[in-house]
């Protein structure tokens, strides 16, 4: 079917079906997308927002950064979990292994990668539908700040996060000129970090219901007529070494919400699609006791 890379479990979502070949996950739409399959490399998006950041090997002190100053390693190009194998560090420790080639995180795990001066800021994920290089509607999901290994444990779906929508369409112009499809930009402030040409598939239940449509229309015929804004919600992750009861479902739906089981991240059990965080950590430890 021309949708490339539907889960089994999601593919209620992706109807109608488009005449044309779109890819739902990374490594599909890489395949599909040669004229602008660069916004995958990751070097090159830091490059672009005037970060400073260089190949794993380069000493971030020759570059200019303080001994203490914070670095975070990440791959190049991964498209099998964007990324896999990243960590923080200093500069110090990087420019250590570069020079001793020290048995240290830094350099087992150098090869393929790139560090990056550190960012700080609210992290976003925004889906952008594009027409010939030009955003045409934006749906914003904003992380929240408690982590788990670096990870947001939850994202508000239908943020307002208008502020990125300048950077953002500055880049789309500049780096995706002449395509048309959807797109995923993900920014620390206000500096974009990943670029994706798919969307954020885990957010595509709080989408309109013509989203599908608008999408499909927007590829196969070039055509655009306008979308409504997101339903608010919020995507929440069930982290750690445990386990969910067998009647899971049954507890979430009866508390209005929804569980997916996750069977691709190892240390997350599930996800809780509910109306606000609060909801979630409540039906979350309800889980946790019913699991005991």
């Amino acid at each position: 079917m021309p949708f490339h890379g539907v889960r089994p479990e999601r593919r209620y979502l992706f109807h109608p079906s488009p005449v044309s070949d779109i890819g739902v996950n990374d490594a599909n739409v890489w395949r599909l997308n040669p004229a602008h399959r660069h916004v995958y490399n990751k070097l090159h998006v830091a490059l672009s927002q005037g970060l400073i950041a260089a190949p794993s090997g380069v000493s971030p002190m020759a570059m200019g950064l303080e001994p203490e100053h914070a670095c975070f390693v990440k791959p190049i190009t991964n498209l099998g979990g964007m990324s896999l194998n990243s960590f923080a560090t200093t500069a110090q420790a990087l420019t250590d292994a570069t020079i001793n080639g020290t048995e240290n995180t830094a350099s087992n795990s150098a090869a393929g990668s790139f560090w990056c001066e550190f960012l700080s800021g609210t992290q976003t994920s925004t889906d952008v539908l594009v027409l010939n290089g030009k955003p045409q509607w934006y749906g914003h999901t904003k992380a929240a700040d408690q982590r788990d290994k670096n990870r947001p444990i939850y994202w508000l779906i239908g943020a307002d996060c208008q502020d990125s929508e300048n950077p953002i369409e500055t880049f789309i112009r500049r780096e995706l000129a002449g395509y048309t499809g959807l797109c995923n930009v993900e920014m620390i402030g206000n500096h974009i970090i990943e670029v994706h040409l798919r969307g954020s598939n885990a957010f595509f239940d709080y989408y309109p219901d013509a989203f599908m449509q608008a999408w499909v229309n927007l590829v196969d015929h070039q055509t655009w007529q306008g979308l409504e804004s997101i339903n608010q919600g919020c995507l929440y992750s069930l982290f750690g070494d445990w386990a969910l009861p067998d009647n899971a479902e049954q507890l979430v739906e009866s508390a209005g919400a929804r569980l997916y089981r996750d069977g691709m991240m190892a240390d997350r059990v599930g996800i809780i699609f509910a109306d606000c965080p609060e909801a979630a950590q409540r039906i979350e430890a309800q889980l946790k006791q019913s699991s005991c």
